[in-house]
């Protein structure tokens, strides 16, 4: 089991994800021809905003499919680990959107990153944070739990509090200029169900197939009162956890 990334069905449930990763490009602020690795570039859309800013840019992603959409775009792009970088001061700046908390070795992520930086370069990004779909998580819990299934042997993501993220950061050596947990209440354009297909895949299948059109029915039951209002909408309750470090100029 695990989760895997179709561009077409990622596009239709998830377009604000790049949409809403534009202020931290904003953070990152980049400067034209400066070398940038994004990590977790998925289908390549901020990577591509990069580009026309006038950066030297590659997209890695874990994905396959992704890294293609990526590429079709004209984005430079492969597909690596982010527990795995392979690169050595290559880069002025590591960016990176909504993919950190997909990636649950925080310190070989750090590690890599740290590697693949020149000496003053920045490593800026945001991620799920401390209490992100905190409502969604809950009922898949219980849910999962109805039937015998461990949540916790299940979770695929990695919600760090700002506090505990700066303190990796800073084992590793960076200087870290803001880490900070962002309240994002985020409307789901196709409801529940289709943010559920797109990012719990893991939870998903450990259901039988034959079950889990009702296990995602009782799980918008649990949620419903928290995160649909009177007009059927559903907002999901993300918290973000965005941040901006730098490897010193003297770093060894």
């Amino acid at each position: 089991m695990g989760q895997t990334w179709d561009p077409a069905v990622y596009e239709q449930h998830a377009p604000f994800v790049p949409r809403l990763g534009v202020p931290v490009v904003e953070l990152l602020a980049p400067r034209p021809g400066e070398r940038i690795l994004d990590l977790g570039c998925g289908d390549g859309m901020l990577t591509a905003l990069l580009v026309e800013m006038g950066c030297d840019v590659l997209g890695v992603d874990a994905s396959p499919e992704m890294v293609e959409a990526a590429r079709s775009r004209g984005v430079p792009a492969r597909v690596m680990d982010g527990h795995a970088l392979t690169f050595q001061e290559e880069f002025d700046a590591v960016f990176s959107n909504a993919a950190l908390h997909w990636m649950t070795k925080p310190d070989e992520v750090i590690a890599g990153v740290w590697r693949a930086l020149k000496p003053g370069g920045r490593f800026v990004g945001e991620m799920g944070g401390h209490g992100n779909v905190q409502t969604i998580a809950a009922a898949l819990r219980a849910e999962l739990a109805a039937r015998g299934l461990s949540f916790d042997a299940l979770n695929p993501w990695y919600f760090p509090t700002d506090a505990e993220y700066r303190q990796r950061l800073e084992a590793a050596g960076f200087v870290v200029h803001t880490a900070m947990l962002i309240p994002r209440p985020t409307p789901l354009p196709t409801g529940l169900t289709g943010w559920l297909e797109t990012f719990a895949q893991r939870f998903l299948e450990a259901v039988p197939r034959a079950e889990r059109e009702a296990f995602c029915r009782a799980v918008e039951d649990r949620c419903r009162p928290v995160l649909q209002d009177s007009e059927g909408r559903w907002t999901a309750d993300y918290v973000r956890l965005r941040f901006s470090a730098e490897k010193p100029k003297n770093a060894a």
